[in-house]
């Protein structure tokens, strides 16, 4: 680059970024550290629930239930062991006794009932070895939280005659908690340094892998304050936890690759500090730009659901995206600017280096670029067998069954879990399968009793007990044939709902919970697909000019998200590879868990859609100065998509392989749901990375030709004035550098009028 007397000339924003680096980082710590200080116990604030609809009709009832008869409800069961004995042995009974008396003494415990108190045969294990004693924990999930921990040392393990386990919802849920905590700590402890060693293994110098890691960990700590301050307002779900620290960890790596790999890039070509990190800072940060927003549209249209889980993920979602984005475009910069040449400093590759001889200019991804070549000459082979195999992948999704999320989300050890195994084989009934039924509005005993009848005389139904009448309240306890939430609970509640009675009737229970769940999800799910379509489109478009290239992006996007939901399937709902993962399949996927996996894992591919394609855009607006060309034809659109694979397939390859990494340590949870998360999440960015981008994203650009960039006048026009992309970085060249950089932004603007005009005569 030839010198210039005068400093390069900077835009608004570089200057911004640049003016004062040393002082944005202090901020930055500062902040850093106020984030750590306000986020501390976010955990412990956070709920392990929110998979109900809050305006369902079971919800309402739940809540209408619980506020009239809270003893009727109980949420915690004390598993009482008599070994050889029976439960009714005299010692047995009156140990049992004892311990009701004790729990009812406890603060915070209301509704101690007993088998020994009730005499009911759903209290008794069918063996005679085993009773329960219920009981209800009050107040809110920290509340309960705190007296669960407070009561199981006094009660969970020998007692006098007997053995005793502490088992029910609250305690599943507390268990749950606490474990995707410790799992939580374990997933960062792996996938930090993992992550640094691969981070050197891309960049060489220990110092340029350190960036990324440093941004991501700035990413986290601050979404991490905002789901505190969030939990004050809202119910959070604990499980939105991984999430931050999954996307937190590999956006900011993803963003701080490309923004670090362009800053070495420009410094190669002569380039100061402060003009590379200006160019830098106009393409590879701009396309950070519109990667986030893009990754924030999928995770907003979670916002449009009314469950508080999917909510939750949409708050950590959007919060660590766009904290990432804003760390890598404002902090990384800085550091940049202090480091200079200094980025390669600490190269740990030096002696590999020196053993073979290093590459010549323009080598660097040649590989890439050989294997485009090859993709884009047998395109129709490639497009064609690569969408038949990802929809073959995609098939096991057509036999997926939906359920609920309960006990056996745990794993097998868990002391809640064991209570819960030994009450769902050995006891009569569905445990927590039956259906509570609240009737609201007068009516005589006679009624109440003609009702009860009408109600048991359903084929699905085992028993119906009650009612309990509260002034002009009642509620009924409906026990339905087989599992909880399986296809006969379901229909169940459609006929309770449709039966005729003298009062207003409400349907609850994890049968009607479910049921609600998915026609809630149903009825928004077209309005989120059109959202997250629509807002994906306006903005491909904006960056590439194109008509046809956003809706090429949209569909090859949901493609590459068909392996993932057919693994969902096979491994987790058929319970295949569960040994050797881990965990036991309960027959069903969450119903709000494909609506997460989807809005994530779409979102991902569209980041690493927009790198690709902002590079492709940018070759191409150069019209093909990078590279010698056909004169005519599709010479410079094949050469640009060429290009954009070579200069991104291995970096977008290595971000790749370091988000998986990071999604596989929050798939070693212990928790199901999370390791579905983590794990289908995990095979969803690998396919995208090696198979969507490296094969059927280059041949299907070559069988659309130059019709790829094809767009009618009024939209042309549009996007000359609002569109942005990397390729405006040849145009502005001469506002940033020196008068080498004016030549090339002109050849580079007559190469494009010049493609221009043979495209206009073609």
């Amino acid at each position: 680059m030839t010198e210039v007397n005068e400093p390069p000339r900077v835009g608004g924003w570089t200057r911004f970024v640049t003016a004062r680096p040393r002082l944005a980082l202090l901020a930055a710590l500062v902040l850093t550290v106020l984030a750590v200080l306000a986020g501390s116990g976010a955990a412990d604030r956070m709920s392990s629930g929110g998979w109900e609809d809050p305006d369902a009709e079971s919800t309402y009832a739940t809540k209408a239930i619980e506020r009239e008869f809270p003893d009727s409800r109980p949420n915690l069961l004390l598993l009482v062991d008599a070994g050889d004995a029976s439960v009714d042995d005299p010692a047995v009974a009156a140990e049992a006794g004892r311990l009701a008396e004790r729990l009812a003494g406890e603060e915070g415990v209301t509704g101690v009932g007993s088998y020994w108190q009730t005499r009911s045969p759903a209290l008794r294990a069918e063996d005679g070895h085993e009773a329960l004693i219920a009981a209800r924990i009050t107040g809110d999930e920290t509340a309960m939280g705190e007296t669960l921990d407070r009561i199981t040392p006094l009660f969970r393990g020998e007692q006098g005659v007997v053995e005793v386990g502490v088992g029910g919802p609250v305690a599943v849920r507390h268990e749950m908690q606490t474990i995707i905590q410790e799992d939580l700590l374990r997933a960062e402890l792996i996938a930090l340094p993992v992550t640094l060693v691969l981070l050197v293994m891309v960049f060489g110098s220990a110092v340029a892998a350190l960036l990324p890691l440093g941004i991501g960990i700035v990413a986290i700590l601050g979404a991490n304050a905002i789901l505190r301050g969030l939990t004050e307002f809202t119910e959070v779900s604990v499980f939105a936890m991984n999430l931050t620290t999954a996307l937190g960890l590999g956006l900011a790596i993803d963003y701080a690759l490309f923004i670090v790999r362009r800053f070495r890039e420009e410094l190669s070509t002569g380039a100061e500090p402060l003009t590379a990190v200006g160019t830098t800072l106009r393409t590879a940060g701009r396309t950070v730009l519109f990667s986030a927003l893009t990754v924030a549209v999928s995770l907003a249209a979670m916002l449009l659901f009314p469950q508080h889980f999917l909510r939750s993920f949409a708050y950590a979602g959007i919060a660590v995206v766009l904290l990432a984005a804003a760390a890598a475009l404002i902090l990384l910069p800085a550091a940049l600017m202090i480091l200079g040449h200094r980025v390669d400093a600490l190269d740990l590759r030096r002696l590999l280096r020196r053993k073979r001889p290093a590459k010549a200019a323009g080598e660097e991804g040649a590989a890439w670029g050989r294997m485009a070549t090859l993709v884009m000459r047998r395109a129709p082979f490639f497009a064609l067998g690569t969408t038949a195999v990802l929809v073959l992948l995609g098939l096991p999704f057509l036999g997926v069954k939906f359920g609920t999320a309960d006990d056996r989300q745990l794993p097998s050890t868990a002391a809640s879990r064991v209570v819960q195994d030994h009450i769902r084989e050995g006891f009569p009934g569905s445990p927590g399968g039956s259906l509570g039924v609240l009737a609201e509005g007068r009516a005589t005993a006679a009624q109440y009793a003609a009702y009860k009848e009408r109600v048991a005389e359903l084929p699905e139904v085992v028993r119906v007990d009650g009612p309990l009448v509260k002034g002009d309240t009642a509620y009924f306890t409906v026990q339905p044939k087989g599992e909880a939430v399986d296809d006969p609970a379901q229909h169940l509640v459609g006929e309770l709902r449709a039966l005729d009675a003298p009062f207003d009737t409400h349907v609850t229970g994890a049968a009607a919970v479910l049921v609600d769940s998915k026609d809630a999800i149903a009825e928004r799910l077209p309005a989120a697909a059109l959202f997250i379509v629509t807002v994906t489109l306006f903005l491909v478009f904006l960056l590439t000019g194109s008509v046809l290239i956003p809706v090429q992006a949209v569909l090859l996007n949901a493609l590459s998200l068909t392996a993932m939901f057919g693994a969902v399937v096979w491994v987790f709902q058929d319970g295949h590879l569960s040994g050797l993962l881990g965990f036991t399949s309960p027959g069903s996927v969450e119903t709000t868990l494909p609506v997460i996996m989807f809005c994530v894992a779409f979102g991902l591919s569209m980041d690493y859609g927009v790198f690709l394609l902002s590079r492709i855009k940018e070759e191409y607006d150069r019209g093909g100065t990078s590279h010698a060309l056909e004169a005519v034809g599709d010479g410079n659109h094949e050469q640009a998509v060429r290009y954009g694979l070579q200069r991104t397939g291995g970096l977008i390859t290595a971000a790749a392989v370091i988000l998986a990494v990071v999604m596989v340590a929050i798939g070693t949870s212990r928790v199901t749901n999370t390791k579905m998360l983590g794990l289908g999440i995990a095979l969803a960015v690998l396919m995208d990375a090696m198979i969507v981008r490296s094969l059927l994203v280059p041949s299907v650009m070559r069988l659309t030709g130059r019709a790829t960039w094809w767009a009618p006048g009024p939209l042309r026009r549009f996007h000359e004035r609002f569109g942005l992309s990397e390729g405006e970085s040849v145009r502005e060249a001469g506002r940033v550098g020196g008068p080498e950089d004016s030549a090339e932004a002109e050849e580079a603007t007559r190469g494009k009028a010049a493609h221009d005009k043979v495209e206009a005569r073609g």
